[in-house]
């Protein structure tokens, strides 16, 4: 098969997996914290089974990262789709089933390990795409949430009752069967050599290259942007149900913001081949930025909509941007820990800002929880353009 229709072979077989895990991703989001409140002997503990998500995750990525150095993308992937997707999926569905909440719990965490493998997906783009076509490779997986952000929430409602007997448990056991499909799928995937790990590679220490300020700004702009995006959606359903609002449209608000996630995606690697990744994340932060402050204009309907779509928006640039910037960091044998270190630290402050959420709202109202954003989007902000002037200095300076 020739090198381009192989490239664009692999990173199809990539943006199918995403969507497929991003259905499973998007469903327990949307319909765990329900089952919990329904099997929980303790309603405060109602969305306990999404915070074991989030802690699988974190758990997960850096030995996710670390096993596939050792055996390939292809393996590594479809050990997660196995462990994680359909044995968390069907766990899950058995635990609804039997009707026992710590059951349940440990079907989600397992599906946290379906995350902490398949967040790097984007990372696998990037090894089976040619140097022109990487960012735009990277940005096409990401996009894979536009359609699951139709989907999840379709699960969610739809396979409600497809096993009678067993209320809700359908959509866990379409996460299985989807993620089997994902197996399929995976089973295809071809990484060239040069994406593959290669015995008796050297590789620097991780002190040596966590210095670099790429890095240190890759990290920086993946890390606050996902923590801060998912502080505010987690705070959003709360916040629009203390002010009346019907749970039709708080899903509505939902799945625009998922969108504005994800559908940029479609665009975002042509603007950083085009533009750099610079300019996309200062464009991201201030996006966050704006979000922020239209949350403080007022509550209606159109502003939450209106701040959530600008928040999604803001968090994929970040994300893909940051994305695109750790991949040039790094050699093939030094892979594994910078990607694993990286997924680390993200998910760390993402669980951080999961359980932060409900307790800064309470504190803070509203308007002052997104306001008490706008200093951590300014540290990135200055980041990036602290890289931005080191690089140009870099490129001025006589050979």
């Amino acid at each position: 098969m020739e090198p381009a229709r192989r490239e664009k072979r692999n990173v199809a077989i990539l943006v199918i997996s995403q969507t497929l895990f991003m259905v499973a991703s998007i469903t327990v989001m949307t319909l765990s914290g329900v089952v919990g409140q329904s099997l929980s002997p303790d309603p405060s503990l109602a969305t306990l089974p999404i915070a074991m998500m989030m802690l699988g995750t974190v758990l997960s990525t850096l030995p996710a990262s670390l096993y596939m150095k050792r055996v390939g993308r292809r393996r590594g992937f479809i050990t997660g789709a196995s462990l994680g997707g359909v044995a968390g999926g069907l766990v899950s569905f058995a635990a609804i089933g039997l009707g026992v909440f710590w059951l349940f719990c440990v079907g989600n965490l397992l599906l946290g390990l379906y995350q902490g493998f398949a967040m790097y997906y984007r990372f696998a783009a990037a090894d089976v795409a040619s140097p022109a076509f990487r960012s735009r490779a990277i940005s096409f997986v990401m996009a894979g949430g536009v359609a699951a952000a139709f989907l999840g929430p379709w699960n969610a409602s739809a396979a409600a009752d497809l096993v009678a007997g067993v209320p809700s448990g359908g959509p866990y056991l379409v996460i299985a069967i989807l993620a089997l499909l994902a197996i399929g799928l995976l089973s295809q995937l071809r990484v060239p050599p040069s994406g593959e790990p290669r015995p008796g590679e050297t590789s620097r220490p991780m002190a040596a290259i966590a210095t670099q300020p790429s890095f240190l700004v890759a990290v920086l702009a993946g890390a606050v942007g996902y923590a801060i995006m998912v502080l505010v959606m987690t705070a959003t359903p709360l916040a629009m149900r203390a002010r009346g609002f019907e749970m039709a449209q708080v899903a509505f608000i939902m799945q625009w913001h998922v969108l504005g996630m994800f559908a940029p995606s479609f665009v975002t690697g042509g603007l950083i081949a085009r533009c750099g990744v610079s300019p996309i994340l200062l464009t991201g932060a201030g996006l966050l930025a704006a979000a922020a402050l239209v949350a403080n204009l007022g509550t209606s309907l159109a502003h939450f909509w209106t701040a959530l779509v600008i928040l999604g928006i803001g968090w994929n640039f970040l994300f893909v941007g940051g994305s695109a910037l750790l991949s040039s960091v790094h050699t093939e044998a030094e892979r594994g820990k910078v990607q694993g270190i990286n997924d680390l630290i993200i998910f760390s402050l993402v669980a951080m800002g999961s359980l932060m959420s409900g307790a800064l709202l309470h504190r803070l109202g509203w308007e002052g929880l997104n306001l008490a954003m706008l200093p951590a989007i300014l540290v990135v902000a200055l980041a990036t353009l602290w890289l931005h002037r080191a690089s140009r200095r870099g490129v001025s300076r006589p050979a």
